[in-house]
């Protein structure tokens, strides 16, 4: 099936200057969902704890996802540049690894680290084909856009959605071979237990023989790690309140963002940053789209979201017991962070 032929099956398409080489695929309504991803069951779960929780997924709507570019770009927050600085080193080791690839990324964002990779395919006169997989429709839109008045033998075929339900509909390679990306750090946003459920599922979203490359943020120094989640521009303590907009904007809320107070923090004993919402008062609020009443206490924290920072050998045992194995992995000069890729092997 060719790339402009597969358009005429997808649920949604907007119209582009680059018909030909673009498409985006808005994931259907009807695909099958969880009862959380269809009421917000999470939301209601989450909150009715006692040590109240949300899901970081309720970050990103566009407002969300505009923050954590800046985020990215913040002094303090080493992460982004120190995987930017390992990918603009070795970028042209991995792709000589892989041979040609299709190139499959899980929260894409604006795809500034993707250029990298698209580079040195580009250089070694490999076919360009991109699948970034976001949540965020206007990002998705938008960074396609630009990727493809920068790379003219490119095409790009995009998913708007969470990555879970991206790598249930992706159709078959386009290439003969392919690599899902996942950078940044995300995967500490997800528990132990939920890593091995993720692992699984990009396993099942490959072939033997194809690529899983994985960004990940290392143990380091606690006033390191604290400073950056704690910038003195304030843009995470404004991406962290940003959840709340969101849910009122998404369930009919009326969390009222003056009342609560951003902190952040690293539990040593679990090796995580975490991010709370702190209630400056008793208060209560609703959401009325789900029917839910929440009620804080004075000094009462809401958790927004865990940030893990691992072990690179015993995270290659566990994505081992997935069906990938460890083939290589990169590192900066500090070892803060590392790129690792694994091959899914045969059953």
């Amino acid at each position: 099936m060719s790339f402009s032929d597969l358009a005429s099956g997808v649920a949604s398409q907007r119209p582009s200057a680059w018909t030909e080489r673009l498409l985006i695929e808005y994931l259907p309504d009807s695909a099958p969902k969880t009862r959380d991803e269809t009421t917000g069951a999470d939301v209601v779960q989450g909150l009715s704890q006692v040590q109240k929780t949300l899901p970081p997924k309720y970050f990103y709507d566009d407002r969300g996802s505009q923050l954590f570019e800046q985020i990215c770009s913040l002094p303090e927050y080493y992460l982004t540049r120190t995987e930017t600085a390992i990918l603009q080193t070795y970028a042209n080791d991995l792709t000589r690894l892989t041979g040609e690839c299709e190139l499959v990324e899980l929260g894409s964002g604006s795809s500034t680290k993707t250029r990298l990779l698209l580079n040195a395919y580009q250089d070694l006169n490999y076919p360009l084909h991109y699948r970034p997989i976001d949540v965020s429709a206007g990002i998705l839109e938008s960074s396609a856009h630009r990727l493809l008045e920068d790379y003219p033998g490119l095409n790009v075929h995009a998913l708007v959605g969470t990555y879970e339900l991206g790598l249930k509909h992706l159709s078959d390679s386009y290439l003969s071979k392919r690599m899902i990306s996942f950078l940044g750090s995300s995967l500490g946003n997800l528990t132990s237990e939920e890593c091995d459920r993720f692992f699984t599922q990009i396993a099942a979203a490959l072939h033997p023989g194809d690529y899983f490359l994985l960004g990940v943020d290392l143990h380091k120094a606690t006033a390191q790690l604290e400073a950056a989640y704690n910038d003195k521009q304030g843009i995470t303590a404004e991406f962290n309140l940003n959840i709340l907009r969101h849910l009122n904007q998404r369930f009919n809320g009326n969390f009222d963002l003056t009342q609560f107070q951003h902190v952040a923090f690293y539990n040593e004993a679990l090796h995580q940053i975490e991010m709370h919402l702190r209630s400056l008062k008793n208060q209560v609020a609703t959401l009325a789209g789900l029917d839910f009443v929440v009620e804080l206490e004075a000094g009462e924290t809401i958790q927004s979201e865990i940030s893990r920072k691992f072990d690179l050998p015993t995270l290659q045992h566990q994505l081992q017991n997935s069906g990938l194995n460890y083939v290589r992995s990169w590192m900066d000069a500090n070892q803060w962070f590392a790129l690792a890729v694994f091959e899914r092997r045969n059953s």
